[in-house]
């Protein structure tokens, strides 16, 4: 699986509106930016997707800024891809389930569900607030622990 900046970025701008311990008011985008290294344009766009798929609110003016519309406990890392960037595992913009092969290439499509049902055991079950917290589920840990996790192939 490849993570974009996208979607690096769009995590990391989540997770520090999950973390603001700001008494409600909105953050500042220029904050966010500033906190995770994230180009301010860039980040602009991002925050208005996430706001589009209801996971960020905003206000503008003076007092604005960007909030989590929804407790940081019921949005999930894969809701955050899906806002960025849709489907989890598409394979040339086709749902895997919905893909037709042939000859020695047809249980290809069983493979291409599996991989998505995959990340989604991880990316549907973490979510914000468990990295906030440092507390991710078993699954995570269960996977990272595995040979060679660790290590690049």
């Amino acid at each position: 699986m490849r993570v974009s900046a996208k979607v690096d970025y769009a995590v990391r701008a989540a997770l520090e509106l999950a973390a603001a311990d700001n008494d409600g008011a909105p953050i500042k985008g220029d904050r966010i930016a500033e906190a995770q290294k994230i180009p301010l344009k860039f980040l602009e766009n991002i925050l208005s997707e996430l706001r589009r798929a209801g996971i960020v609110g905003s206000q503008r003016g003076a007092e604005g800024g960007y909030w989590l519309a929804k407790p940081a406990a019921s949005v999930s890392i894969a809701d955050i891809i899906r806002a960025v960037e849709g489907p989890l595992a598409d394979v040339h913009g086709t749902p895997p389930e919905k893909l037709k092969f042939t000859g020695p290439a047809k249980p290809l499509k069983e493979v291409w569900v599996a991989a998505r049902a995959g990340l989604r055991s991880v990316l549907d079950e973490v979510t914000l607030a468990d990295v906030v917290a440092g507390d991710l589920p078993p699954v995570v840990a269960d996977l990272v622990a595995s040979k060679g996790a660790w290590s690049r192939r």
